[in-house]
């Protein structure tokens, strides 16, 4: 039986090769290359490679594993382009700027606000429709009003 490595190799060649719009169509891809496997074992694939949901076209959400390996410092745009289109809410206490989402998609928010390195943020936290994240001291304003602007928010 494969392990984790290669399930994962796999998955991210499936994403390139098909328009998977579902955790359960990659399931089922996965099946027809010999993996068993169940929608959080999925979930787990695709949050760890840092898959996201990006427009194809037809207007369909279908997954994606961005170019940059995990360790790099995602781009401006690539965060623009995940904040405009996941964040529906932006509200600040203090230094904490919570960041609201739709259902599921917090992760792919926090991620990619840790791979950017925005100025002022000490780190994220995300649950499943929301994100933490923590600022500098004294820079919760800021951090909120880049989080705002970035999603087309105002401030």
């Amino acid at each position: 039986m494969a392990g984790k490595t290669q399930r994962q190799h796999v998955v991210g060649r499936l994403l390139e090769e098909h328009r998977v719009t579902s955790q359960a169509q990659l399931a089922e891809l996965l099946a027809s290359e010999g993996f068993s496997v169940n929608s959080a074992t999925v979930s787990r694939d695709l949050e760890e490679l840092g898959a996201i949901k990006v427009r194809v076209p037809g207007g369909e959400a279908a997954y994606a594993v961005p170019e940059l390996p995990r360790d790099q410092v995602a781009p401006e745009d690539h965060l623009r382009r995940v904040v405009g289109e996941w964040v529906v809410e932006v509200e600040r206490s203090g230094d904490l700027v919570v960041l609201r989402t739709p259902p599921g998609s917090a992760h792919v928010v926090g991620s990619a606000i840790d791979r950017n390195g925005t100025a002022g943020v000490v780190g994220t936290v995300a649950g499943d429709d929301t994100v933490l994240v923590v600022a500098r001291e004294g820079s919760g304003a800021d951090v909120a009003g880049t989080f705002s602007t970035l999603a087309g928010l105002g401030d």
